[in-house]
């Protein structure tokens, strides 16, 4: 509430002091989140803001009679209908002379009195500019007398451990900084009032007797102008989301009565911060004193997320899925906020992140608690190796929203509107880039390609083949992972001999397959050079008389170590084989006649 608001508020409490008016909080709760919380009826009026809780009909309960429940989700406001029994004794209340201090006090079948015996109640929340705004409406049966008090608590329960195991009745122990909602109207033309208590574990109770754990010091809702409150008092309305809806269900003087509450202004849930809320229930109290007050009719409980933060969770996959690469990811508006982990592990910087899809404790950020609002976050540049092929997003929660800021194989952020309750899901997926080395063999001599030649190509984490040119002189091996490999010649072809027997390195760096038109990937040439074999034979010519003075030896030669083995019909020879072309050979040979 502005300055100025709470200056008016003054002197309409000074204006009522003296003159005896009643007071009127100057509040604008409905105006606020838009919502007609303080006019005593249902209907939409047509006017600004024009939402009511008829604004929710048609609604469907679901159930069975008389305990029915109906949800539904209009405009951003969340709604919950609860339906109980009426004047029977078999209708469910607590037990006699329970107060509102007592933790899972026990339930047993009665009759309420007719003030206090609630037929159902309604209620409603919504996050609007941060500020978190809850509704509150109770519907009790025909009243004997047009003045009758009515003294409601709503409690809502942030635990979900059942006060007894397998209790049917649903309630769960309380924790602290559960809320307790009281709504008094001492009946006329009273205008209600509503305080609001917390659960305390150590401290002041709100009954002086009490010890903690207990329920808190009261705070006036109503006094503070955060709360607006209304009951039908002199008129009857018209409810369209009872369990006859879209049938209207008349109901008559002071049987409806609604409050309209801003937690955030109230400092109850402060923006920027999270307070979550899972269960509900409503209870008629004897009167609105808490230190005397018998707890008389329950409706509920029921399950009703009030809740101004929401989760993100961003996931990173890889296709083909599991490979280990690191993705850098920032995140803007707040930096997500909340509490974010990486599987088991808290993430502490939200504002730059890495994601790995190795694992799963890797792979997935998410982050809870994280409040209301827009965000953005922006996967970074590819690694190398991978090239980004989608983003997709799904979210649910009223007011929630998660989607690609462009087409999803274009963008790389995301946009992600957080509502009360809502999960937002973004999945960026980048398929690994593959490369491919082609190998060709040629003569050093007239550039003909040669089959037949031998490679091996090692690289990154162990990979290892062989290759084999072909009739086209080339070999190829693809789904190479980028990085760095050696191709290394290991055989030339019949009739060459290797140029260059170290290995070649070779960067692998785009993407592209052995059968790709044109060919895009690496490539690497070798050279091998033809051989001649040549042979020098010596043999007496018939005489008898000549001999070698010593072996026949040639220089010049490149190719294997010389064979003296004689040839058939010869005396001595030397064969020399791998002489690589070009060569000049020189032989001698010595005969001494």
């Amino acid at each position: 509430m502005n300055k100025r608001t709470k200056f008016l508020l003054g002197i309409g409490v000074i204006a009522a002091l003296v003159l005896g008016f009643q007071i009127v909080a100057y509040a604008t709760v409905s105006t606020d989140e838009g919502f007609e919380a303080a006019d005593g009826n249902l209907a939409p009026n047509g006017t600004t803001p024009n939402f009511d809780w008829n604004s929710f009909a048609t609604t469907t309960w679901t159930g069975t009679a008389p305990n029915r429940q109906s949800t539904k989700n209009v405009s951003g406001f969340q709604f919950l209908g609860i339906e109980d029994a009426q004047a029977a004794n078999t209708d469910s209340a607590f037990a006699g002379g329970t107060k509102q201090d007592d933790n899972c006090a026990t339930l047993a079948g009665a009759k309420a009195p007719n003030k206090d015996d609630l037929k159902r109640v309604y209620l409603s929340s919504k996050v609007v500019g941060g500020q978190t705004f809850l509704n509150l409406a109770w519907v009790r049966i025909p009243q004997n007398t047009t003045s009758a008090s009515a003294h409601v608590g709503f409690e809502f329960n942030k635990g979900t451990t059942p006060c007894v195991a397998n209790q049917p009745n649903g309630l769960v122990q309380r924790t602290l900084g559960d809320m307790l909602v009281v709504y008094d109207f001492e009946g006329g033309t009273n205008a209600p009032v509503i305080t609001v208590r917390r659960w305390v574990t150590s401290g002041a109770c709100d009954v002086g007797s009490s010890t903690a754990p207990c329920w808190g010091p009261a705070q006036n809702l109503t006094a503070g102008g955060f709360a607006e409150a209304k009951v039908n008092v002199g008129q009857s309305v018209s409810d369209t989301i009872s369990p006859s809806s879209p049938t209207s269900a008349t109901l008559n003087d002071s049987e409806f009565g609604e409050a309209g509450i801003n937690l955030t202004a109230a400092g109850i849930i402060p923006a920027n911060s999270c307070e979550g809320f899972g269960k509900v229930f409503a209870v008629s109290r004897s009167s609105g004193n808490s230190g005397t007050a018998a707890m008389k009719d329950i409706v509920g409980p029921a399950n009703f997320n009030l809740n101004n933060c929401g989760t993100v969770n961003i996931i990173k996959q890889t296709s083909p899925a599991g490979l280990d690469k690191d993705f850098s990811f920032t995140s803007a508006s707040s930096v997500l906020g909340g509490t974010c982990t990486m599987g088991n592990t808290p993430e502490t910087t939200p504002a730059s992140f890495t994601l790995n899809d190795k694992a799963d404790a890797t792979d997935s950020l998410t982050c809870t608690s994280v409040p209301a609002g827009t965000y953005t976050v922006t996967e970074g540049a590819n690694p190398d190796g991978f090239a980004f092929s989608d983003l997709s997003c799904t979210a649910s929660g009223t007011g929630t929203s998660a989607t690609p800021t462009g087409p999803q194989s274009a963008t790389r952020t995301a946009s992600i509107t957080i509502a009360a309750g809502g999960t937002a899901t973004c999945t960026y997926t980048n398929n690994q880039e593959l490369g491919a080395i082609q190998v060709t063999k040629q003569s050093s001599k007239t550039g003909h390609l040669l089959s037949g030649a031998e490679f091996s190509v090692t690289g990154p984490n162990g990979f290892s083949t062989t290759l084999t040119t072909s009739d086209t002189g080339t070999a190829c091996v693809d789904g190479l992972a980028f990085g760095d490999y050696t191709v290394t010649e290991t055989a030339a072809p019949d009739g060459f001999v290797i140029d260059d027997p170290a290995g070649q390195p070779v960067t692998v760096n785009n993407n592209a397959a052995c059968d790709d038109s044109p060919y895009g990937g690496e490539t690497q040439t070798f050279t091998d050079s033809p051989t001649s074999d040549i042979q020098v034979n010596f043999k007496d010519g018939g005489s008898g008389e000549t001999s070698l003075v010593s072996d026949i030896t040639c220089d010049n030669t490149t190719g294997e170590a010389p064979d003296t083995t004689p040839a058939t019909g010869w005396d001595a020879s030397t064969t020399i084989t791998g002489i690589e072309a070009p060569a000049t050979i020189h032989c001698t040979i010595d005969i001494d006649p």
